[in-house]
């Protein structure tokens, strides 16, 4: 009788009254080593043989289902409430992010917005497996609920959510020695504190905070990938600003009542372009000022043009500066477009004052000429009193005068008005107005030359101060 267990063993009994001999015909037997005795049934009859184990086949390896359950199952005594390592060193979770998209970044509510794949790594032995061939497990994300996972948060985060079309956008990922990958991707909206003193050259920081809520310490610790903790998409573009290649990765644990939780942040630097403030803003405000500088070469007779001109510039330095202002928060200290809109409206109201000047210098003529009329009857009239004065005294009678002059005394008075020092006595009507013009017309001259010459020589300081000399002392402090 031959009998063939599973593949494992062929036996041959041979049965003569109650001995049995056995007989094995396999020619790849070359010894009779791992010989066993064991008792089996034959014909009825229970006998004593021995049996030989012959190399058998592999072992076909367990369904998915079955491996899952036996790893992380309720069969396996896995506990995802408890830690790795409980009650003993700490777990290192080695963290790294790739940023999808980076922009948003807002002034009035210091905040930017970016969307990340945050990938989290650390070891749990009591995952390792040796049952399953493959190298690595990609398991389905509902699988996340059934293993323990690092409490992280964002510290300085204001805004986030998670993204689930057309699925969950998880990767849970296990590996034969017990490794566990979890990525997830995520939208966040981070504060970020802007100093605004330079803007809109400014060079700002943004920092990114990730801390452990629960975990102190002493049970688990974050750090940053060695190579690449921090990578960006090769088409990443943001519309004001420049995301510099270097990112300052580091540490910054956290002291609070309850212990010491580990903390990893990395800092993104970010450079404005003011192209956008060039064209809404800087430009728009130069030609403004420039336009009311056209107001020196028309004809200062022609009051209505000269005053629509200048009041209309103010009006539109106003608007612009008041627009620079609406994207900003209402922050106590002075920033460098409030400088240039303050300078470009005081120029255009300066050159609004300049025609009141010529203005009003230009008629001083009827100014002149009221006052010499005025002393012409004042003479008159203290030759009438000098007159009835004398037939008083005639008649003995005493006449007194309480702060009265009553010689030219009034002609002092054209003397010591400065538009009038220098006129030489004995001047016609149109001698004196040409005069008065003249002067008018002198300072639109000095007006021409002087106002374009102040405001260049603000730009000089201006783009010097801001371009050259505090972007320097930026770029030093980062």
């Amino acid at each position: 009788m031959i009998l063939q267990f599973e593949g494992y063993l062929e036996i041959v009994l041979l049965s003569k009254q109650d001995t049995f001999n056995y007989q094995i015909y396999n020619s790849k037997i070359k010894s009779q080593e791992n010989v066993s005795t064991s008792r089996v049934a034959c014909l009825g009859r229970s006998v004593l043989c021995k049996e030989m184990k012959f190399p058998s086949r592999a072992l076909k390896p367990p369904s998915p289902s079955d491996f899952l359950d036996k790893l992380m199952g309720r069969t396996s005594g896995y506990d995802a409430r408890i830690r790795p390592n409980f009650k003993g060193p700490p777990v290192n979770v080695t963290c790294n992010i790739f940023i999808n998209s980076f922009g948003s970044i807002t002034e009035t509510t210091m905040d930017y917005r970016l969307n990340v794949f945050l990938r989290q790594q650390w070891n749990d032995p009591r995952l390792a497996y040796k049952e399953y061939p493959d190298d690595s497990l990609d398991l389905d994300p509902s699988m996340l609920d059934s293993i323990w996972k690092p409490d992280l948060f964002f510290a300085n985060e204001k805004g986030a959510n998670f993204h689930e079309v057309t699925t969950d956008n998880k990767l849970l990922r296990i590996f034969q020695n017990g490794n566990v990958l979890y990525s997830i991707r995520l939208t966040l909206t981070l504060s970020c504190p802007m100093d605004l003193k330079n803007f809109p050259m400014d060079s700002q920081t943004c920092t990114m905070q990730l801390e452990s809520f629960g975990y102190t310490m002493n049970d688990l610790i974050f750090e940053w990938l060695d190579v690449g903790a921090v990578q960006v998409a090769d088409d990443l573009m943001l519309p004001q600003f420049v995301l510099k290649e270097e990112k300052g990765l580091g540490y910054c644990t956290k002291h609070y009542n309850t212990g010491k939780f580990t903390c990893i942040e990395v800092k993104f630097y970010l450079e404005r372009q003011m192209g956008y403030y060039l064209i809404q803003m800087y430009i728009p405000s130069l030609l403004t000022v420039i336009l009311s500088w056209v107001s020196f070469w028309i004809n200062m007779d022609a009051a209505p043009a000269r005053v629509g001109l200048g009041i209309t510039t103010v009006l539109t330095m106003t608007t612009q500066s008041s627009g620079s202002r609406a994207s900003l928060p209402k922050v106590s200290y002075v920033k460098a477009i409030d400088i240039w809109m303050a300078v470009c409206l005081l120029f255009v109201f300066a050159a609004l004052l300049e025609y009141a000047a010529v203005n009003f210098v230009s008629r001083q003529h009827k100014e002149f000429f009221r006052l010499r009329k005025k002393l012409k009857d004042a003479a008159l009239l203290c030759c009438v009193f000098v007159f009835q004065e004398e037939e008083l005294a005639q008649q003995g009678f005493l006449f007194q005068t309480y702060g009265l002059a009553l010689s030219t005394g009034s002609a002092p008075e054209m003397d010591a008005t400065p538009v009038f020092a220098d006129l030489p006595p004995g001047l016609g009507f149109y001698e004196i107005r040409r005069r008065f013009v003249d002067r008018a017309k002198r300072i639109d001259t000095i007006s021409r030359a002087v106002f374009p010459m102040s405001f260049l020589m603000f730009n000089v300081l201006y783009w010097l101060t801001y371009k050259v000399l505090r972007h320097e002392d930026v770029q030093a402090t980062l």
